[in-house]
């Protein structure tokens, strides 16, 4: 009976090891599957007397569980593709923006540089114009003493040039683009200019009171050289104004002609 005593003990305490096994296998699977709630189902199990844990209270609450969790997972994934994809469509609007606002900048410079090209462009002909131009010697004057006039106040016997109506101190002109090859005192002609022209003819003022060149100085249509007076072989104050084919006196031409050739009514 001692024998069978043991063994009935020795039994029981076999069969609370395999229960305990049991219910603890049981708890480990819900445990793989989540941390906290299943460990917290799997407590009652093991505490029970001779119970062992059954389908409803371990494998179905771990399905519902695990079921749970997944829709989670699934909700968050869900949720974080949204937000990569409004954080995507946000920088492509971003990176479209920039490159129209760049084609915009970069279609505005190019109107502007044609722009400032064309105004460019328009002032150098305005300019060349300009200075192919020719003027009157003196503003608003006349022509007193005619070209070719005879008299004993020429040594030639007659007039070389005109003479424009003028009181002393009256701004005298360039009449046309060119370059002065005589700036002086100039004898009979008094303090006198010369200036070689592109196309190769010279214009002289003479009798002037002061010059405002030099020899070799470039000067433009209009441009002040000097002002009037009554030096040299003068009777009283005027200008004198010649045409030449060359620099020097003897070379002279109707300098009505020339002036109205260029444009300049006289």
């Amino acid at each position: 009976m001692a024998f069978g005593s043991r063994t009935a003990g020795s039994g029981k305490h076999r069969g609370s090891s395999r229960l305990s096994r049991r219910t603890a296998g049981y708890a480990g699977i819900a445990a793989v599957v989540t941390t906290g709630v299943v460990g917290s189902l799997a407590g009652p199990a093991f505490a029970a007397d001779n119970k062992a844990p059954s389908m409803e209270d371990t494998g179905l609450n771990t399905i519902v569980v695990a079921d749970g969790l997944e829709g989670e997972i699934e909700a968050q994934a869900a949720s974080q593709q949204r937000a990569a994809d409004a954080a995507a469509a946000k920088a492509q609007a971003e990176a479209d923006a920039k490159q129209r606002a760049a084609e915009a900048k970069a279609k505005a410079e190019a109107r502007a540089k044609a722009e400032r090209e064309a105004a460019e462009r328009a002032a150098r002909e305005e300019e060349r114009k300009r200075l192919n131009t020719f003027v009157s010697p003196l503003s608003d004057t006349y022509v007193s003493t005619q070209y070719h006039a005879g008299g004993g106040m020429w040594s030639s016997g007659s007039h070389t040039g005109i003479d424009f109506h003028a009181s002393s101190g009256t701004e005298v002109h360039a009449v046309g683009l060119g370059t002065v090859v005589e700036a002086g005192y100039g004898g009979a002609y008094g303090n006198n200019v010369v200036i070689k022209h592109a196309d190769g003819t010279y214009t002289q003022y003479g009798h002037m009171s002061s010059l405002s060149v030099s020899v070799g100085q470039q000067v433009t249509p209009g441009q002040k050289i000097g002002l009037s007076g009554s030096t040299g072989n003068s009777s009283g104050p005027h200008l004198h104004f010649e045409a030449r084919t060359g620099a020097d006196y003897g070379s002279d031409i109707d300098p009505v002609a020339y002036l109205r050739s260029h444009g300049v009514n006289v």
